[in-house]
């Protein structure tokens, strides 16, 4: 699991627009990472409405976010437009970067295994993690105010 401290692991996924997206393209920013289970699902709509809403305080803290599951990014073209989000859907359909961050569930509800943990990182900007949160609980959401917080001390 990756915690406060480290080094990022490096990416590249598709993201909701159908192009590559890599953490390094947010170099000389801050960054808010973000796992959630599946799209168009209750809390999963929540979270990222939430975050939506409060982009401008993201923005004034000089941060970035980026938000992966791993839905197909076909799925998540179109709930990013249902939703209105203004900020990238990334997919981890093979599953390998939620892996490499220790967020993934081996078994979900229902029998279904692989699905993305909900999990807050904040990245600074050189790479190192300085806020790491990984929920065991699909219901429970990030601890928004630790992460507004810890941007606001870089």
């Amino acid at each position: 699991m990756i915690k406060y401290g480290d080094k990022a692991p490096a990416f590249q996924l598709v993201a909701d627009d159908l192009k590559p997206v890599a953490l390094s393209d947010s170099s000389g920013k801050n960054v808010v990472l973000l796992f959630f289970p599946m799209a168009f699902t209750g809390v999963c709509t929540a979270e990222l409405c939430s975050m939506r809403d409060n982009m401008a305080d993201y923005a004034g803290l000089d941060a970035q976010i980026l938000a992966i599951s791993v839905d197909s990014p076909f799925t998540l073209t179109k709930f990013k437009a249902d939703q209105s989000l203004n900020f990238p859907l990334l997919s981890d359909f093979n599953k390998e970067v939620s892996r490499n961050y220790g967020t993934l569930y081996e078994e979900f509800v229902l029998g279904l295994r692989g699905v993305s943990k909900r999990s807050a990182f904040v990245i600074d900007k050189e790479g190192t993690v300085r806020y790491a949160e990984v929920l065991e609980s699909a219901g429970d959401l990030p601890n928004f105010t630790a992460v507004r917080e810890t941007l606001a001390s870089l």
